[in-house]
């Protein structure tokens, strides 16, 4: 492709960076979605992108390409981890249900909002069951999990008739404080990076392409997935002409891995098994010809968007990539140039 400005990222980092934090304050643990897809097709109608909601509930964005019939679907998630009030129990605390891997062992102590049905917020806290250190000598003892935890309720409640005077009951969702911080030296620390980050990083490509009025050779499609942390959100749609799809995702950063939070990951293998070896050469090939920093990596727990597609019988091409990130579905952290690289990566597939 002609003018291909190996530079563009530069212009939107400081976006990307912004997005994140737009996505990261909206609540959306796996299945309630509609205020941050929401929140998506305004922004892709405010930059002149063609969007349009799936039945489902996610987001899909079209930029188009002179060849329509060999298009690429990225897929990111914007649904995250988070819980469900199982039980309002009879001292008006709440018993939990996990969605997707929210981990009891990293969600105690933390700050949660409880929507209920009706669209009102109550603030709270989850705690270890008889969480003071001075009372409770089996503190250090106890395992933790999804008995052993419970939502103290920041209201004047004591009992189970209390809790339901407010509208609270089982089934009305559980989120927890995201913490979002950047760092003067670039890090980006919050819960829930996986996968807003690079929800951003799809956002500032779309946002590069109209500005800048670029001609793709290839048709882009970008699904906004909210069932990505249960499993299915990638399961469809998968647009006519799609011949290769990705999950834009995160990479993983911890021991014996490659990859670190300036990087973007390019996966070889994952629990699904490898991936397309051809993307995969691809990737690598223009990560050295562009000089962005990359890392090649093999994740065994992993699952993601695009194993659904394949999953849901399409024939396709897959990959997956992303910003490099620490501490997976704990209090995560990644870097501004994680986000660069996986942006440039994109950029590089789609226009060198």
């Amino acid at each position: 492709m002609n003018n291909f400005k190996k530079d563009a990222y530069k212009d939107y980092s400081d976006y990307i960076i912004q997005e994140a934090k737009n996505l990261l304050n909206i609540d959306s643990p796996s299945g309630y979605g509609k205020f941050v897809m929401d929140y998506l097709m305004k922004e892709l109608s405010n930059m002149g992108v063609y969007a349009y909601q799936t039945i489902k509930g996610g987001v899909v964005a079209r930029l188009d390409g002179k060849d329509q019939n060999d298009a690429i679907l990225f897929e990111s998630h914007c649904d995250t981890l988070g819980a469900m009030v199982h039980q309002v129990k009879s001292n008006g605390r709440l018993k939990m249900t996990n969605i997707g891997g929210m981990n009891p062992n990293n969600a105690e102590a933390e700050n949660v909002r409880i929507i209920t049905r009706k669209g009102d917020i109550y603030e709270g806290t989850c705690q270890l069951i008889n969480a003071s250190l001075h009372v409770n000598g089996e503190y250090n003892k106890t395992e933790r999990n999804w008995d052993s935890i419970e939502i103290v309720i920041d209201e004047d409640v004591s009992s189970k008739e209390d809790v339901t005077k407010l509208g609270i009951r089982s089934g009305d969702y559980v989120c927890f404080e995201t913490r979002t911080r950047v760092t003067k030296s670039g890090y980006i620390k919050s819960r829930f990076l996986d996968d807003k980050l690079s929800a951003a990083v799809l956002l500032g490509y779309a946002k590069y392409v109209s500005d800048n009025k670029i001609e793709l050779d290839r048709t882009v499609y970008m699904h906004f997935t909210i069932y990505e942390e249960v499993g299915h959100g990638g399961a469809s749609p998968c647009p006519d002409g799609v011949t290769e799809a990705w999950s834009v995702d995160m990479g993983c950063v911890g021991e014996e891995l490659n990859c670190t939070e300036k990087e973007v990951s390019i996966a070889a293998k994952d629990r699904g098994g490898p991936y397309n070896y051809d993307v995969v050469n691809r990737l690598i090939d223009l990560a050295d010809k562009y000089d962005i920093g990359y890392a090649v990596d093999i994740y065994p727990y992993y699952g993601s968007d695009v194993e659904a597609t394949l999953a849901a019988g399409h024939d396709i091409r897959h990959g997956l990539i992303g910003p490099g990130v620490y501490a997976s579905h704990g209090y995560e952290r990644s870097h501004i140039e994680g986000a660069e690289n996986t942006f440039r990566l994109i950029q590089a597939y789609l226009e060198d």
